[in-house]
């Protein structure tokens, strides 16, 4: 069939057949993209086999919970950062902490603190390295904002993450920070690792059929929020991580990579009441007023909630 065909029989299935309500949007949505998919069977002449292997997948993705990190590896969410800064700019809103993309990974509920909070709960103290990361937030013109709400998450030293690793604690290495009376925050926790896909999970299963490695590099996450101001969903990448420009989410903007610097002077470790060399990064976050037109931050999707 040609296109015209195509959309001829698409119409006839899924829009002359309606007797109820119609849902415009939907309907819009999902003629397009089946006929889309219709028309990509036609290009590349998929067999009746390819095609159910390709919904079997999906239904095994989404058993599995990885549709989300399909999405990320796959390159989905990065592109919807890419449009999302593209309609800021058309929308004259320039300027901030860069965004990129969330990821899978966030649980709602974390313990909540200002200025200050020890995200680890000691477990791991003695495998891997201390981490304090500190930071001010302050508008674009460079105005303190105290009582930012700043969200931050990341993994473990074998790069897992709490609630979904069930031998960690509840919110381990999950906090959120309100930022104090200079617009200061700090965390203190232990240095993360980066990860890969489960190596039999159904994205590097993808991955292994495009030749690509799964694997993210360190890296934390944060949310980042004020009255006034618009959300800012983003992440920093450690500097020195083999996978730093090879993030298979491709997460890693210019902006967003941190360095860890070690910190062995002694006064500086006793001060923050420690035994031994630690890990500082500074991470300083940027937000951008909110403005009457211009396109929301705020994604509605559906997140853990502990």
């Amino acid at each position: 069939m040609n296109r015209q065909e195509i959309n001829e029989l698409v119409k006839k299935m899924n829009v002359d057949t309606a007797t109820g309500d119609v849902d415009a949007r939907v309907q819009q949505v999902v003629v397009r993209l089946v006929s889309d998919l219709f028309q990509a069977i036609e290009d590349l002449d998929l067999s009746a086999t390819e095609v159910w292997k390709g919904l079997e997948y999906f239904t095994d993705a989404g058993k599995a919970n990885e549709l989300g990190l399909l999405a990320a590896g796959l390159g989905l969410e990065h592109y919807l950062d890419l449009r999302a800064d593209e309609a800021d700019a058309k929308a004259g809103v320039l300027g901030g902490t860069p965004r990129t993309i969330e990821g899978p990974l966030y649980v709602a509920g974390a313990p909540e603190s200002v200025g200050f909070a020890r995200m680890d709960d000691g477990t791991e103290t003695d495998k891997i390295p201390t981490l304090f990361i500190e930071g001010t937030v302050t508008d674009t013109d460079g105005n303190i904002i105290e009582g930012a709400k700043v969200e931050i998450w990341h993994a473990n030293s074998l790069g897992n993450y709490s609630f979904f690793d069930k031998s960690q604690s509840d919110f381990n290495l999950r906090r959120t920070i309100i930022s104090d009376q200079d617009g200061h925050y700090t965390a203190q926790t232990t240095l993360p690792v980066g990860y890969g896909c489960p190596p039999e999970g159904t994205t590097q299963f993808v991955l292994d059929k495009l030749g690509r490695h799964g694997n993210r590099p360190s890296h934390v996450h944060y949310f980042v929020s004020a009255p006034g101001y618009r959300k800012l969903t983003t992440q920093f990448n450690i500097e020195g991580d083999q996978y730093l420009w090879d993030d298979f989410a491709f997460a890693t903007r210019d902006g967003l990579v941190a360095t860890a610097i070690d910190i062995t002077d002694e006064a500086e470790i006793a001060r923050r009441g420690l035994n031994k060399a630690f890990k500082h990064i500074t991470f300083n976050i940027q937000l951008v007023k909110e403005q009457v037109q211009a396109p929301s931050t705020e994604v509605d999707r559906r997140r853990a909630s502990a």
